[in-house]
């Protein structure tokens, strides 16, 4: 597809709710950010946070910082935001890990918690890096994780419950993988591209991690914050079209200098 401009991008972002004004509401982030300071690990994706965010309000710093959330702590109730310029800045960025990764010819997982909008999204990432000469690596058969199935879908590491792929934040799925590789004595990747608890536990388990978050799941954020993530593009990551998600995905490759 043709490659969008930068202001072209941020249009399209916005018009399709990507980012802007955001499906999410504010109670919802903030009953999220309220349970990720209160240690609620299922809110903090794969990463070992400790005592470090135990205060909602640093929380919602970050995100007003990395995502573009409302940073006003008495804004309670009603609409929230993605800023979309945010969103194309970790674009670029997650451009630059990707051409280090086809110039150096590195081994790269992709993994996805949510299918059902960001699949396509790592599938074509994971085919321009192959055809940049990189290995997108084969996980290990017969992987389980929360009572699923881990398997590759179109090069893209995902969990199947009931012959349906999964929407999932745990950190075990990836857990499973990454314990399977070191089983087969096989090396693990130079780089994870992820969402969720697949790119946050990852992150912890000291690979390069890169990966996109929604407004709702601020722990990917706070890991790029403390170094843990090296990149977390901010989006609404299940918005009503899955190819509504192409002109970002364009603009990314292209940013990194691979064929699409």
């Amino acid at each position: 597809m043709p490659i969008p401009s930068r202001a072209a991008l941020v249009d399209h972002l916005v018009r399709t709710r990507i980012a802007g004004d955001v499906a999410t509401p504010r109670d919802n982030n903030l009953s999220h950010y309220r349970k990720l300071a209160n240690g609620d690990r299922h809110y903090w994706l794969g990463l070992e946070l400790g005592d470090r965010w135990t205060d909602e309000q640093d929380v919602l710093a970050v995100m007003a910082e990395r995502c573009g959330v409302n940073d006003d702590p008495e804004y309670r109730q009603g609409q929230d935001t993605i800023d979309p310029e945010l969103t194309v800045d970790a674009l670029e960025r997650m451009a630059g890990r990707l051409r280090k990764a086809a110039s150096a010819k590195e081994r790269v997982l992709f993994a996805t918690g949510h299918p059902g909008g960001l699949l396509d999204v790592h599938r074509a990432t994971a085919a321009a890096l192959r055809a940049a000469g990189c290995e997108i690596v084969v996980i290990p058969e017969g992987l389980t994780a929360d009572e699923g199935f881990v398997f590759q879908f179109a090069d893209v590491a995902v969990l199947e419950r009931g012959a349906t792929l999964w929407h999932t934040h745990s950190p075990e799925p990836m857990n499973a993988i990454l314990d399977g590789l070191l089983r087969e004595e096989r090396p693990l990747p130079d780089l994870v591209v992820a969402d969720h608890g697949w790119a946050g536990r990852a992150g912890q388990r000291g690979i390069d991690s890169v990966g996109y978050a929604d407004c709702n799941d601020p722990a990917l954020f706070i890991g790029e914050a403390e170094g843990t993530v090296q990149v977390t593009v901010p989006l609404d990551d299940h918005v009503t079209s899955p190819r509504f998600y192409d002109p970002l995905t364009a603009y990314l490759l292209d940013a990194a200098g691979l064929d699409q």
